[in-house]
Formats: structure tokens, C-alpha cells, sequence
């Protein structure tokens, strides 16, 4: 017993003593401010709020919570329409959204801070750290009648580079591009996205292992589960569970209290319900292969490094907040501005094929063709989005973020991403 205790103390002096360091720099924390203080137009930003309510108005969308923000100052942040339909319940401004794949933002940062204290280089093979990946294998024939398969050996073995930066082959199981990765998922009982069983990543990520690629690893960009493995090797790495290395690491120190894999009960009743529209009506989406219900029932045990997360449009704000100003918020260094400057850079070359874009170790990032074109951003513009209809995005040369919080399945009549992204560049007034 006096064992175990001094191993246990041992684990949190290590954990707690490689904590986020204090900053020279110390950016404030997000406040609000009037529009004009940091050059934005209020009457440009009225239209946003009037192009938001109009899709309400024309039930095209059930409901949506908007910020915008510039120079560390809320300019813009207001709820419109219904977070439940049905239960007759309004869109606050502190309604909690599951963001699904801006989870990944979130894990890579985490990988990337871990990658500052020299646990691992991003070539390192996956498997000198997650043996049961052993050597890559490739898909080489499927056969249809049973969803068996052979495979031959890739000529170059996941590296964590490859997955971070999804060109590992790893597939994405249910929502994969190709129907036989899809069947050969589903035979193998992965958990692609999200649960309410009694399920580690652990145990995932090592049935993941034993599955075959797209395609050889490095060869191409494949919108994949790899940030879910990245996820475990935390995990492994660290030797802390993966949400309390994020809730440690980056959500406490940065204040972002409404962030979580699961919500405390005091919370359940500001998660927001995933709709579809039914003749007409917008209802709750039912079980299909995940319970949208998952942040709050079931076993609470699936840390889903890709898309498990839910959250705040403010507190998502503040971890973009955090990159607009290199890596520190209110006095806590999350990474250095050159680990960012990385962070940013085109990881992928012409395997993104988003002409506007590369892809950098978490984001898609504007290029200066992108920029160009207009509407965009800023070449340097990151962003992404999530499976449940979230978008963000952030402008380091506007020092501009805005964010888009809606929560629907289906098909669904929305232009409300593209338009408040044009129109928020389009509210600059200095």
C-alpha cells in the first residue's frame, strides 16, 4: 500500500511539475467591447445579426449562437432561435454544443506540447510507442460477401507526423469515403466518433491497429481517426488520462470551464439538442449509430481525440484567443510562438487538395490564393469544423476570430457558414 501511494505521488509530482509555465507576455483575457474600440463597423455587424435571424425566421436553421471577436475584445455575440424545438427551450450565449472535429485543434495542441518537452519527434513510427501497430499493411483486395480482405506491406510505417496530419491511410470507419473501409470498421467494432459504452480509446485504438491502410502512409491527405490514436498516445506519454491532460494542461489554465469529453449534471441542462427536420418541423435526432445524447448518459469513459469534445462559442474563442497571440493567454504559455509558427505551416504540400488551403499540424490554413479570392480571410487564416455543424475560424493579421455554433444532422438548408465568415471580413472598419 505504501508502494502504490509513493507511485502515485511520484506520477502527480512529475505531472504537476511539467504544468503550462508562466509567460513574459501576459494578453488579457477575453472581455467585451464596443465595436468601435477595435475598428469594426457596428452597422456591417448589424447586418450579420440580421442575416442570422432571417435564416431562423425562415426555420432554416432551428437555432445558433454567433461571436465575433477582435484584439482580445468580444465585439459581437448574441444567441438566436431554439436550442430544443420540441421542449420549447431559447439559444442562450452560454449554451454548451458538441464540436465534434474541433476537438482535433484541440488534441493536436496537446500532442504539440507534449512534442515541446521532447517526448517524441513528429517522425518518430507510431509504433515505438503503440506497439501493436507494428508493421503498416495496405488493403489490397475486399470481397464483398463477408467483409474479409488481404492486404500487402506498405513500404513506410505511421509516423506521428502522419497521423496528426491525416496522411497515415488510417480511415474514418462510418463516415469514410470508401464503403469497403467502412464495412471492414464496422466487422471490427470500432468506435468512430462517439459512444455511450463502456469503451477506453485504449481498447480502440489497439483494434484500429490490426486494420489495414488507404493507402501508404505519407501518400496522400486522408480525413482519418488518427487524432483519436494521438489521443492514447497522450495517454501512454504522459501517463495521465487524456481528459484530465487537457482539462490540466489546457482548459484550466486557460479558463475554458465548459469544455469536456462529459458534463457534470449541474450542466446537462445547457446542452443544446441535435435537430433534423422532420415535414417541416425541427425534432431530435434519434439514435442511429452514436446516442446524441453521449456528453451527458451512458458510461462517460470514451475520450474521442477526434470529435468527442463539447463546448462554449467563448470558450472556444479563448483557445483560439490563445493562438492569435503565439501560443500565451493571460500570462500561461500553452507553446511558444515558433511551436505555433509550425503549427501553421503547410504540412501536406499538394496532398490538400482544398485549393485555398494548406494544412498545417491542426488547421486548414488560407493561402494567399485563398486570400485573393476573397472572402476568406487573411493568408494565414486557420480554421475547421465539426460533424454537428460548427464552424470557426481565426485572422492573426485582422487578429479576428469568429465562431458559428449550430447543432443539426441531416439535410439541412444553411448558408449561414459562408455568408458570416464574407460578412465578418467585411465589417473591418480601420
Amino acid at each position: 500500500m505504501q508502494n502504490r501511494l509513493a507511485t502515485l505521488l511520484l506520477c502527480f509530482f512529475v505531472f504537476t511539475t511539467t504544468a503550462q509555465t508562466p509567460s513574459q507576455q501576459k494578453s488579457p483575457t477575453l472581455s467585451e467591447a464596443d465595436p468601435t474600440e477595435v475598428g469594426m463597423s457596428p452597422d456591417r455587424l448589424a447586418k450579420i445579426d440580421g442575416m442570422l435571424q432571417e435564416t431562423i425566421d425562415k426555420n432554416e436553421l432551428p437555432g445558433a449562437v454567433a461571436l465575433i471577436a477582435r484584439n482580445g475584445k468580444i465585439v459581437f455575440h448574441k444567441a438566436y432561435g431554439m436550442a430544443d424545438n420540441s421542449a420549447k427551450k431559447s439559444m442562450e450565449k452560454n449554451t454548451i454544443f458538441r464540436i465534434a472535429s474541433q476537438t482535433k485543434a484541440i488534441t493536436s495542441t496537446a500532442v504539440m506540447m507534449l512534442w515541446e518537452e521532447g517526448k517524441f519527434r513528429l517522425d518518430d513510427p507510431i509504433s515505438q510507442y503503440i506497439p501493436e501497430f507494428g508493421e503498416a499493411q495496405i488493403l489490397d483486395s475486399f470481397y464483398e460477401t463477408d467483409s474479409t480482405y488481404t492486404t500487402k506491406p506498405a513500404e513506410d510505417q505511421i509516423t506521428i507526423r502522419d497521423l496528426i496530419t491525416h496522411t497515415s491511410g488510417i480511415g474514418y470507419g462510418v463516415i469514410d469515403g470508401d464503403e469497403r473501409f467502412k464495412k471492414i470498421y464496422t466487422k471490427a467494432g470500432i468506435t468512430d466518433l462517439f459512444t455511450t459504452k463502456n469503451i477506453s480509446i485504449e481498447e480502440s485504438v489497439k483494434k484500429l491497429a490490426k486494420l489495414p491502410l488507404h493507402h501508404n502512409p505519407g501518400d496522400r491527405f486522408t480525413y482519418s481517426e488518427g487524432l483519436d490514436i494521438l489521443g492514447y498516445l497522450i495517454e501512454v506519454v504522459s501517463g495521465v488520462p487524456f481528459d484530465q491532460f487537457l482539462k490540466t494542461r489546457i482548459f484550466d489554465p486557460l479558463g475554458m470551464n465548459d469544455t469536456r469529453f462529459y458534463l457534470p449534471p449541474e450542466k446537462y441542462g445547457r446542452l443544446v439538442t441535435v435537430q433534423h427536420k422532420v415535414d417541416g418541423e425541427w425534432r431530435k435526432y434519434p439514435i442511429t449509430f452514436y446516442d446524441t445524447d453521449y456528453p451527458i448518459k451512458g458510461a462517460k469513459c470514451f475520450f474521442s481525440g477526434g470529435a468527442g469534445l463539447s463546448s462554449t462559442a467563448k470558450d472556444y474563442a479563448t483557445f483560439l484567443q490563445m493562438y492569435l497571440n503565439g501560443g500565451e493567454l493571460n500570462g500561461t504559455r500553452i507553446l511558444s510562438r515558433t511551436t505555433v509558427r509550425s503549427i501553421m505551416g503547410n504540412q501536406t504540400g499538394e496532398k490538400f487538395t482544398e485549393g485555398t488551403k494548406h494544412y498545417g499540424l491542426a488547421f486548414g490554413v488560407v493561402t494567399l490564393q485563398g486570400q485573393d479570392a476573397g472572402g476568406e480571410g487573411s493568408a494565414g487564416t486557420f480554421d475547421w469544423g465539426g460533424y454537428f455543424n460548427t464552424q470557426y475560424f481565426a485572422d492573426p493579421q485582422e487578429n479576428i476570430i469568429g465562431i458559428l455554433m449550430k447543432q443539426t444532422q441531416g439535410e439541412v438548408k444553411d448558408d449561414t457558414g459562408w455568408k458570416f465568415r464574407q460578412m465578418v471580413f467585411a465589417a473591418v472598419d480601420d
